[in-house]
């Protein structure tokens, strides 16, 4: 759209002779042009005004006239009751998505919204966040994009788009992850830089959104501090270092007791914590931690030697390779040896 205010382009004359009625490829040029006028923003007044004048030019002057200005003064009724009632319909929308997002309150009251704008409030639900480098706003483009994309998906699963606090939400109805990875989908192709999504774990009701909500809001918040540069993360996938999370002074206590001791290794615990990290994520295989690494198997086999050396622990052992990984996962979620290890209180 470049612009209100635009002048209509002179339109062709019609095919139709004067006095005749308009016939298929009449009208199809003339829904062609006001969907152009629309894009340019030329106002509707000067859009009836230049297409009456054309295709009615054999009929007295008065006669156009006074079709002009009932067609424009229809029209100009009509569009602003229409838009009336689509900005009380946004409201309505705004206001239930807030009630679903904050809690939700009276249950009567939301119940009376959900029917209003026709999602079921019972059954399961799940929340998806978008996240990107410059806040989500409900007047940008990007955001009708996405609004509009979700809209059109389908009936099965409705969804509700709405920002909140410079984030993009879908609420979606139903267990199914299928819509909030479409919506991931359409907030990368609406242009968005920098986009992660964060996707909830099914919960049941208008409190479930509450929940699902806030663990999404989380999920992002933790893959961020973990540097998970996956653009779509279920909160199941990050679960185990949401449940570390809980207890931090255990935790840190944790990884202070099993990995302390690679300290004293020259140059310090990274390499040989990036190497138990690429080790349990490869399956405890050497070769294929060598082939994530860059390194020879050899260089694989060393370094796992001196983790078992400073720290006594063994990941050949069961039982010990329960907790070097368990560990290793707290100092990821920790930063460690980043930031230092914080003692805890008392």
């Amino acid at each position: 759209m470049t612009g209100q205010g635009e002048s209509p382009e002179r339109p062709p004359a019609p095919a139709t002779a004067p006095g005749q009625a308009l016939d298929d490829a009449d009208r199809d040029r003339l829904r062609a042009a006001a969907a152009h006028a629309a894009d340019r923003g030329v106002p509707l007044r000067a859009l009836i005004e230049t297409h009456l004048g054309r295709h009615c030019e054999a009929a007295p002057g008065d006669v156009v006239r006074r079709m002009r200005d009932v067609a424009i003064a229809l029209t100009e009724g009509y569009e602003r009751a229409r838009g009336a009632a689509i900005r009380r319909e946004e409201e309505i929308r705004h206001a239930f998505v807030d009630g679903l997002l904050s809690g939700p309150g009276d249950l009567g009251r939301m119940a009376e919204l959900a029917h209003r704008v026709g999602f079921p409030l019972t059954g399961p639900h799940r929340v998806a966040v978008a996240r990107a480098g410059a806040a989500f706003l409900a007047s940008a483009p990007a955001t009708r994009y996405v609004a509009e994309a979700m809209a059109a998906y389908g009936d099965e699963s409705p969804s509700l788009v709405a920002t909140k606090d410079g984030l993009l939400i879908c609420v979606t109805a139903g267990d199914g992850a299928a819509v909030c990875e479409h919506f991931a989908a359409q907030v990368r192709r609406a242009a968005v830089r920098d986009s992660q999504v964060a996707v909830s774990r099914p919960r049941p009701g208008a409190n479930g959104v509450v929940h699902s909500f806030r663990e999404a809001r989380e999920t992002l918040e933790l893959a961020d501090r973990l540097g998970v540069p996956r653009p779509v993360v279920h909160a199941s996938d990050l679960l185990v270092f949401q449940v570390l999370g809980r207890d931090r002074a255990a935790i840190t206590d944790l990884v202070a007791t099993v990995l302390g001791g690679l300290e004293q290794a020259r140059g310090g615990p990274g390499l040989l914590l990036e190497t138990l990290g690429a080790y349990f994520d490869s399956g405890c295989a050497h070769t294929v931690t060598a082939r994530r690494l860059g390194l020879s198997v050899r260089a694989v086999s060393y370094r796992i030697a001196r983790v078992r050396t400073l720290t006594g622990y063994d990941p050949a052992l069961p039982d010990q390779r329960y907790a070097l990984q368990t560990a290793t996962l707290g100092a990821r979620l920790l930063n460690w040896p980043a930031q230092p290890l914080q003692p805890p209180d008392g």
